[in-house]
C-alpha cells in the first residue's frame, strides 16, 4: 500500500479523534488511510469503507457487515505477527477500522525492488506467517488470502500478516452473497480455486506459495498472464518445483493438492526453528526499505507507509527531565473556554472589532483605486470575459479484467472478460429481482460512485422466458413516473436480445424514492441484454442523467465491444 498524497483535500476527523492524512491503498471494499489519533497521539490506519452511490440497498448493508465482521474476527487475534486492531468507529453511520499503523514494506515490494530472499530471511518470514496463522485458526479464522502482498515487512525486524479483508471465521454463518472466487490466482489453493470448501489447510498453501516466491522471486504460476489459464494450471497442472535449498522439502509439503497431506503449522514451525537459529540478529539490510525509482506514483503494489508525526506545540516538542509524560493538550471532546479581554465589556468589544472592518475596508479600497492608477488603468472592473466552451472529456484508458458470474451452485460457464478503467473498484452479489429468477451481479464502480458497470448473468434462463419478460421486470421495483423508457430495439448483430435505455429517479444516497419532496437524483442506464446458450447476459452502465451523453460515448460505446464470455 503506497502513500499517495491528498494535500488538496481538507484533511477528515473521524469519530472526533482520527485525523485522515494520506492515502495508503484502496480496493473493492474502501480506502485504506494513513491516519492519526488526535486523543492517544499516535498514527494508526483507517479503513473508511467505499459506499458508492448506485449500489443497491441490500449490497450496502452487506459491505458494512463484511467490514464489522472483518473487524470482529481481527479483534479476536492477539499475536505479535498479525496487524493490531484498535478500533470500530463510526462516522454519519459509516464503519471506519482503526488499526495499527507498521511502518513497513509489503514483501512483495521487496522482492521486486531486490530480489529473492536467503534462506534466513525466508525463514523468518515463514515462521511469522505460520504464526499469525495459527493464533487465526485456533480463533476459527481463515485468512484465505496468504500471499507476499500481504505480508508487512519493518526494517526493525517486525513481520506481519495483514488485510484479513476476504477472510471469514468458520463459527459464523457464511455470507453466500460475497464474490464466487476470492483470492489471487497465483495463491490460490486448488481446492478453492475448483469451487470447493474452503478450510484452513488452503492457508497452508498459500503459506507455501509465498515460500516459494521468497525464495525464487517469482511466483509458482504466472501472476501476470490470463487469469483464467493462471486458475485452470493451479487446478489442473503439476506442482511446480521449488528452487532447491534448505527450504525445498517444506515448501512441497505445504503445497500438496490434497489439503489432507500438508503439513501442520506447527510442524513448519519446527522445521523452521534451526534455520532461524543461525540467522544474523539484522535480517534485512536498511537499503531494502528504500523504494526504488518512486514506486508510490508509479507502481501501484508500492507498501511504504511512514510513521505521521504528532503535530505537538513548540513547547513540548524538546520534551523535559521531570517524571511525568509532557501535556498532551485539551482532550479531543473538550470544549476550549474562550478566553476574556480584562477591562473591557462586551459592548465596548462590539464597537472596536465593528472599527477594525471599516478601516481595513478603506484601506483596500484606497489601496485598489491608487494601484489601478498608478498603472494606468481603469478603476472600474473590465469587461466580463466570454466563457470558452467545455472541452470534451478524455477517453478514460482502460484495462481486461476478469470476472466470474457463476452461480451459488457452482454453474460452469460464468467467466468473463471486459475493459474496465483500471481503478474501478468490483463488487460481487447475487440478486433475487421481481419477477426474475436469482442472478449473479457483477459490478465495477468509478471512484466517485457516479458511473457503475453492471454485468449480470441469469443461469439457466432460456427455454422457458424471453428477453420481453426481462425488460418488462426492470420497470418493475419502481413506482410510477420514476422510470421512462427512453428506447427499446432488438440487437443489430443478429444475436438474440434487446438494447435499452432508461432513466430513473432516486433519492439522494439510497436505493429508492421514499417520500415526496425528498432531495432525489436522475440516472441514465444503458443495457444490451443477450442470450448466450441457455443463459441470459445484461450488460449495462448507469450514470448521472446530466453527463448520459458523453458517458455512452466516452464509456459505455468503448466498452461493450470488449465484452466476452465462456458460455
Amino acid at each position: 500500500m503506497g502513500a499517495v498524497s491528498t494535500e488538496s483535500e481538507e484533511p477528515r476527523l473521524i469519530a472526533g479523534r482520527y485525523r485522515l492524512r494520506s492515502v495508503l491503498g484502496s480496493g473493492a471494499m474502501g480506502t485504506v488511510w494513513a491516519a492519526y489519533d488526535e486523543f492517544l497521539q499516535r498514527p494508526v490506519a483507517v479503513k473508511e469503507v467505499r459506499l458508492p452511490p448506485g449500489v443497491l440497498a441490500a449490497q450496502v448493508e452487506e459491505l458494512r457487515e463484511r467490514t464489522l465482521r472483518e473487524a470482529r474476527a481481527i479483534a479476536v487475534l492477539s499475536h505479535p505477527n498479525v496487524i493490531t486492531l484498535h478500533d470500530v468507529a463510526k462516522e454519519n453511520d459509516e464503519p471506519f477500522v482503526v488499526m495499527e499503523l507498521l511502518p513497513s514494506r509489503s514483501l512483495a515490494a521487496l522482492l521486486r525492488d531486490h530480489g529473492p530472499l536467503n534462506t534466513e530471511q525466508a525463514a523468518a518470514v515463514g515462521d511469522a506467517v505460520a504464526g499469525a496463522l495459527e493464533a487465526a485458526h485456533e480463533a476459527g479464522i481463515t485468512h484465505r488470502d496468504v500471499k507476499p502482498g500481504n505480508v508487512l515487512v519493518s526494517s526493525d525486524g517486525r513481520i506481519k500478516l495483514t488485510d484479513f479483508g476476504i477472510s471469514r471465521s468458520v463459527s459464523e454463518v457464511t455470507m453466500t452473497r460475497t464474490g464466487m472466487m476470492l483470492g489471487s490466482p497465483a495463491y490460490i489453493s486448488p481446492e478453492v480455486a475448483s469451487g470447493g470448501t474452503v478450510t484452513p489447510a488452503a492457508d497452508l498453501w498459500g503459506l507455501g506459495t509465498t515460500l516459494f516466491t521468497a525464495v525464487r522471486g517469482t511466483p509458482p504460476y504466472d501472476a501476470d498472464g490470463d487469469p483464467l489459464e493462471t486458475v485452470g494450471l493451479v487446478v489442473h497442472g503439476d506442482v511446480p518445483k521449488p528452487p532447491p535449498g534448505p527450504l525445498a522439502p517444506l515448501i512441497e509439503k505445504l503445497m500438496a493438492k490434497e489439503p489432507l497431506d500438508r503439513i501442520s503449522l506447527r510442524e513448519v514451525r519446527r522445521l523452521l526453528r534451526p534455520m532461524l537459529a543461525a540467522a544474523p540478529h539484522a535480517l534485512f539490510e536498511a537499503e531494502r526499505f528504500v523504494a526504488k525509482d518512486n514506486p508510490v506514483r508509479s507502481r501501484p503494489d508500492a507498501t511504504v507507509t511512514q510513521v505521521i508525526p504528532a503535530a505537538r506545540p513548540a513547547e513540548h516538542r524538546a520534551g523535559g527531565s521531570g517524571g511525568l509524560a509532557a501535556d498532551p493538550g485539551p482532550l479531543p471532546f473538550a470544549k476550549p473556554a474562550r478566553p476574556g479581554t480584562p477591562g473591557r465589556g462586551p459592548l465596548a468589544g462590539t464597537t472596536l472589532a465593528v472599527v477594525a472592518v471599516l478601516l481595513f475596508v478603506l484601506a483596500a479600497v484606497g489601496g485598489f483605486a491608487a494601484s489601478r492608477r498608478l498603472g494606468a488603468q481603469p478603476i472600474t472592473p473590465p469587461e466580463p470575459v466570454a466563457r470558452q466552451p467545455a472541452v470534451s472529456a478524455q477517453q478514460t484508458p482502460l484495462e481486461m479484467r476478469i470476472g466470474d458470474a457463476t452461480n451459488l451452485r457452482g454453474a460452469k460457464g460464468g467467466f468473463f472478460r471486459v475493459q474496465v478503467p483500471r481503478d474501478w473498484a468490483k463488487f460481487v452479489t447475487q440478486q433475487t429481482g421481481e419477477g426474475l429468477p436469482p442472478s449473479t451481479l457483477v459490478q465495477f464502480v468509478s471512484p466517485d460512485g457516479r458511473q457503475v458497470l453492471n454485468i449480470e448473468r441469469f443461469a439457466e434462463y432460456f427455454p422457458g422466458r424471453g428477453v420481453d419478460q426481462y425488460l418488462k421486470a426492470l420497470e418493475l421495483p419502481w413506482s410510477r413516473g420514476n422510470f421512462v423508457r427512453v428506447s427499446s430495439e432488438p440487437l443489430d448483430d443478429g444475436e438474440e436480445g434487446a438494447a435499452i435505455t432508461y432513466r430513473t429517479v432516486e433519492q439522494a444516497g439510497t436505493e429508492r424514492p421514499s417520500s415526496a419532496g425528498s432531495s432525489t437524483v436522475g440516472r441514465t442506464t444503458f443495457t444490451e441484454a443477450v442470450r448466450r446458450n441457455t443463459n441470459l447476459w445484461a450488460v449495462s452502465m448507469t450514470v448521472p442523467t446530466e453527463s448520459e451523453d458523453i458517458s455512452r460515448a466516452t464509456l459505455f460505446d468503448r466498452i461493450v465491444p470488449t465484452f466476452s464470455t465462456t458460455d
